[in-house]
Formats: C-alpha cells, structure tokens, sequence
C-alpha cells in the first residue's frame, strides 16, 4: 500500500536538512503530483540553503580580508548599534566575538530579518560566540551628549566588557573615539561582514526585548509594535499624554514642546501595596532614594529600588508577617526567589546602563505590626 501524501509531508516537514536528498532520491519516482511538489519543496529548500552557504562564506571571508592587515592569529569583533532613530528608549551596541570556524545561516542586517528569525539567531549567536556584550546608553545620556556621541558611548561599552579581547573591530562605517585597537569600518558592514551582522542582531534583539518591557509600563504608547520609532499611533499618543520618561527631549520637538511635563507613571507602579509604601516612607526617613516601586518585567518583579547615600543601589524584597509565629520575615525570601529577584535586578542594571563595578546590596524591609525593620545584605547576589 502505497504511503499518503499526508504521511509524506509530515516526513518532509520533519526531515533535517541532511536528510533532504534521502528523501528526494525516495519520493522522485512516485508519480502523484502532492508527491512531487514536495520533492520539488525540498530541492529548492537545498537550493537555497546552498545559496545561503555561499553567501555566509563570502561575507566571511569579505570581513578576513578588511581585517587581514592586523591580524595574527587574534579575535575579530564585529560591532553594530541599534536605536539611533527612535523618539524614546535607549541606543544600544552589540559587540560580539565568534570562533573562526562559525557558520551560522542567515546572519545579515537585523533590518532584513524578522523578529522570530532574529530571537532565533540572537540565541545562537550567544551560544556559540567566544565573547559578547551590548552597550546601552538612557535617553537621558542621548539628550545631554546627542545621539552620535551616545553611540560611541554604547559601543565602547559593550566592547569594554568583551573577554578575551579582540585583536581588531570591525564596525559599520564608523570608527569609535576612545578606542586604541585598530578598528576597519565598513559601509553596510552589517550585510557584508559576518561579525557586524552578528551584532546588529545581538543590539537590535535586546533593544526590542526592553522597549516591549518599557511598553508594560506605558501601554499608551504602543512601544511593543512601534520601538520607540516615530509611528502615526505613537506621535498621537505623544501629543495626548506628553512625554513619558524614557522619551528623547531633543528628538520630539517636532511634535510636543520638548519641555512639556512628564507623564506620570501609571498607578499600579507607583502606588504598591500598603506594605510596600509603609517600608518606602521609612527607607526615605533613613535616607534612601526610591528609584522604583513594584518594578516587574517577565523576569520577576522586585518590591522598591533604591539608592543610600554611598551610591549603593539596593534590591528590596518587602516582606510582611502579622505573627511571628510564622517566622522572621527573611526567612521568607527562598533561594528561588532569590535567583528571580537576582536575575531582574540584572536586567534593571542593563536598561538603566549600571556596569557590573556598581556597588549593589539585596536588603529585606520586614513589615509586622510594629512597624518596618530594615534587614541589611539579607542574601547575597546569586544566579542558577
């Protein structure tokens, strides 16, 4: 009995790519015409994947061959940036090392790819690149240095923390001020260099990531579709509700008085529980800075950020107990939720552009009916 064209197809749509010619020289003779549109799906599958090949081989050995003259057996890092248009949100630079023998398929401008081929890449990039970083830079760095410098600035960040160190950067076009190793830019070098489309993928993945987490927080704006970018729906929803604050004053005076008022941020951010304002209004008395109540993304959620008068930028978990019989109130704060309030704090520093020199603290504030009792280095920093 012959076997379905249906059985057929979930073969070829299972199948590896190695497995393609097995599965053409198998179904070529069958004479149903369902049978050989799949054949001929897959030789032109092949095809492409060919092309695809070849393609990723010549940029490869484009971006050899710019870097040849410094080159003596070190690393190439490709860097690129994302975000110098948009009204709102941060620039970022994706600085990215790959091992020599890497050939990843579809690495290109992240502009030519989609959102699902991007996340797809972004994933393989990290897992198979030697090093990699990106850089952020706020919109309120962009608006006191303007944009270009901003980028510099995102760049050297991210090449900053690139270990091991290249022996030459490759970027798109630019050279970066402040960088003494030898740089070779190169005009649509993220379509025509292997390293730089690698971090134009890595920049414009995680800045897409933080704009859809900024939209979380200002839905009005349409963040998660638009980016930042200046769409219909977004410069009306600016010249309804003003700016919010992670929009660039110096880029919106097209639209609105660059000057006008900041939204406030909605309610549910702002307000907290009753436990949480009650540890707020005692930690300002003890002199901290609040810098975020109920700060949630799709990592975790942390209670109050904030800031002492050293500097130290300070994770609290609130936590409230209305019988000590049930246990000190730290004692709460398992090891699970450690990690997630670790791992979002990460995050925190990330968009707000805080390096890992920061001096960071993870505190306790215990609410019982006695009042707010303020648990210092509760837990330490910690990550699965």
């Amino acid at each position: 009995m012959a076997v379905s064209i249906r059985d057929i197809k979930k073969e070829y749509e299972a199948a590896q790519l190695e497995s393609l010619p097995s599965f053409i020289e198998k179904y070529s003779p069958d004479p149903r015409a369902g049978v050989q549109t799949l054949v001929r799906r897959a030789a032109k599958e092949m095809e492409d994947i060919a092309r695809e090949k070849e393609r990723i081989r010549n940029i490869r050995s484009f971006e050899m061959a710019a870097c040849g003259d410094y080159l003596t057996g070190g690393y190439i890092c490709g860097i690129d940036e994302a975000g110098r248009g948009p009204l709102a949100g941060p620039v970022a630079a994706g600085a990215v090392i790959l091992p020599a023998d890497s050939d990843i398929l579809y690495i290109n401008d992240s502009k030519k790819l989609s959102e699902e081929k991007r996340e797809e890449l972004y994933e393989r990039i990290t897992e198979e690149a030697v090093s990699w970083a990106v850089g952020l830079v706020s919109p309120q760095r962009i608006d006191e240095i303007n944009i270009l410098q901003a980028t510099y600035e995102a760049m050297r960040k991210a090449e900053e923390q690139l270990h091991p160190q290249p022996e030459v950067l490759v970027i798109d076009a630019v050279r970066i001020p402040g960088i003494h190793l030898p740089q070779v830019p190169v005009v649509k070098g993220d379509a025509k260099c292997y390293s730089v489309g690698a971090a134009s993928i890595l920049a414009k993945v995680t800045r897409d990531r933080i704009m859809r987490e900024y939209d979380r927080e200002f839905p009005e704006y349409g963040f998660a579709g638009n980016k930042g970018y200046g769409s219909e729906g977004h410069i009306e929803a600016l010249k309804k509700y003003g700016p919010s604050p992670i929009h660039r004053r110096t880029f919106i005076g097209h639209f609105i008085d660059p000057a006008s008022p900041v939204r406030i941020r909605p309610n549910y951010r702002e307000l907290g529980t009753e436990e949480e304002n009650a540890a707020a209004e005692y930690l300002r008395g003890q002199g901290i800075q609040i810098l975020e109540h109920s700060f949630r993304t799709d990592r975790g959620e942390i209670d109050l950020i904030g800031r002492d008068g050293e500097g130290t930028l300070i994770f609290f978990e609130v936590k409230y107990r209305s019988n000590k019989k049930f246990g000190d109130p730290a004692e709460a704060v398992t090891s699970s939720k450690q990690m997630t309030i670790c791992r979002t704090s990460d995050y925190y520093r990330h968009i707000h552009g805080i390096g890992d020199e920061a001096k960071i603290r993870f505190d306790v504030a215990a609410v019982d009916e006695n009042g707010v009792r303020w648990i210092k280095n509760a837990f330490p920093y910690r990550v699965q």
